[in-house]
């Protein structure tokens, strides 16, 4: 079990790691653009000091092990792009959820399918000292809106399965939208990523 304030996965091009204070500009840049939350259950910010306020709940939720949001630092850049989030963890029955954002200027790179990609495999690591053995974790799930394409296809590519719609879930502005819930099981994972095995 590798401590989650202590837990950094590298990528070819990004580090994911904790949040900072330092990183709350870059956040905003993310989370305050309409393009970006468009899907997403809540608006964009509209206040800097909603960055911090993440950072700090995010140190919180992180130290109980009970989520965990990676900010997805650009090495070139020196920067946040996005993040990366697992979240809701139930230990007792070895599932979690997935979110994620990229910034907008980022989308289209495969940067996102880059850090989901080892998140999840290292999520679903059970070898003795990865970072969440302790976990023991089966089962991801994320819920998106089903107009969100992009992030369908996000999820499609890792193998993530559509297994149903709830209807009329999310009021956001006064716009209603369905929830398309997707799941992953840890053996469906190993054979795409190991398929001899």
């Amino acid at each position: 079990m590798t401590p989650f304030a202590d837990l950094s996965i590298t990528t070819p091009r990004l580090t994911l790691r904790l949040l900072t204070e330092a990183d709350a500009a870059d956040l905003f840049t993310i989370f305050g653009d309409p393009r970006v939350m468009r899907y997403w259950s809540s608006t964009a910010w509209t206040d800097p000091s909603q960055a911090l306020q993440m950072v700090a709940s995010d140190r919180e939720a992180a130290a109980g092990r009970r989520d965990l949001r990676l900010g997805l630092v650009r090495r070139d850049l020196g920067r946040v792009v996005g993040t990366a989030s697992l979240f809701k963890i139930d230990a007792n029955n070895r599932r979690a959820e997935i979110g994620y954002a990229l910034a907008h200027d980022q989308q289209g790179s495969g940067l996102m399918h880059e850090a989901l990609s080892a998140l999840v495999g290292s999520a679903f690591d059970h070898r003795p000292g990865a970072a969440f053995d302790d976990l023991l974790l089966h089962r991801i799930e994320a819920d998106i809106d089903p107009r969100n394409a992009a992030s369908a296809a996000s999820l499609e590519r890792l193998g993530f399965r559509l297994e149903g719609t709830l209807r009329e879930r999310w009021w956001v502005a006064g716009e209603v939208s369905d929830s398309g819930l997707y799941g992953l099981l840890r053996p469906d994972w190993l054979r795409r990523v190991s398929p001899a095995a």
